[in-house]
């Protein structure tokens, strides 16, 4: 079976789309891990199946797998990239509802230029389920901030970014303490206006770009007083724009890049390559 896709990027943050219909009934995580890899696959931090018929209460649901196979809550970038899918095929208009796994999510459009979109998403209101407190890896200690924005955050707060933070991201995704797996944001605050921050996602790594990783680390430099209520994050693909009203909005752009066809053989030589 061949799988027609869309390739969009939300900040960097890459994703692959396909109508529900499109895709097989089985064997989904395999094929996520075989049509995102960068070498053998079209290559992608994620994939997504869109469903034009999630319910009366939304226009369209997304079930979103990882690089890895693994089925997260949600991505705000990823989610965005599905309404730019959605507009693009005359669903919608300038406002969206999208049923994720972390619930509905409402988006309105803020601009559009051609396959170019900037949407501002309702991210929700953040949950602190854990006080701050020192998390005990390889190499010592270090103080972390646990936040549920939708899917689970362990923020941890730095000078600078001159250490092996990609090593860390992934010794504390994998930790003993989040049975799940978690994603790991490292935050410099620059000022109170601005939060640079690097990202390791759970079930895709090193990513450009996060939106809940975004929000989660907004959401933690507020909470301890280090962020103003309407703040930018630096990210290494851009900024995004977040403030927190009665919920947590993000504001950033999502852009179609591509569409294309995966064939089907390649998933078995990808398979024939991993033996």
């Amino acid at each position: 079976m061949n799988i027609p896709f869309t390739k969009a990027h939300g900040a960097g943050n890459d994703f692959l789309l396909t109508w529900q219909e499109e895709a097989p009934a089985a064997g989904l995580p395999e094929l996520a891990r075989a049509i995102c890899e960068r070498h053998t696959g079209v290559g992608a931090d994620g994939w997504m199946l869109v469903s034009r018929n999630a319910g009366d209460d939304c226009d369209a649901g997304i079930r979103l797998f990882n690089s890895d196979g693994s089925e997260p809550e949600l991505s705000g970038n990823g989610t965005r990239c599905a309404a730019a899918f959605l507009l693009r095929a005359g669903f919608g208009a300038e406002t969206i509802r999208i049923r994720t796994g972390a619930g509905i999510k409402h988006l309105r459009l803020l601009s559009r230029e051609g396959l170019r979109f900037s949407f501002e998403m309702n991210m929700g209101r953040p949950k602190f389920p854990a006080e701050r407190f020192d998390l005990q890896l390889a190499d010592g200690a270090r103080e972390v901030t646990l936040v549920w924005v939708g899917n689970p955050q362990c923020v941890v707060f730095v000078k600078n970014f001159e250490f092996d933070w990609r090593r860390v991201g992934a010794e504390i995704e994998t930790h003993p303490h989040f049975a799940d797996r978690t994603n790991v944001s490292f935050v410099r605050v620059v000022n109170r206006d601005e939060l640079d921050v690097r990202f390791y996602e759970r079930g895709a790594g090193e990513t450009m770009s996060s939106g809940t990783g975004s929000t989660g680390a907004f959401a933690a430099a507020v909470q301890l007083g280090l962020a103003a209520r309407e703040a930018s994050v630096l990210t290494p693909a851009g900024p995004l724009a977040l403030r927190w009203t009665d919920a947590i909005y993000l504001a950033g752009p999502a852009e179609i890049t591509a569409d294309g066809t995966y064939f089907a053989t390649a998933l078995v030589r990808t398979q024939e390559l991993r033996k």
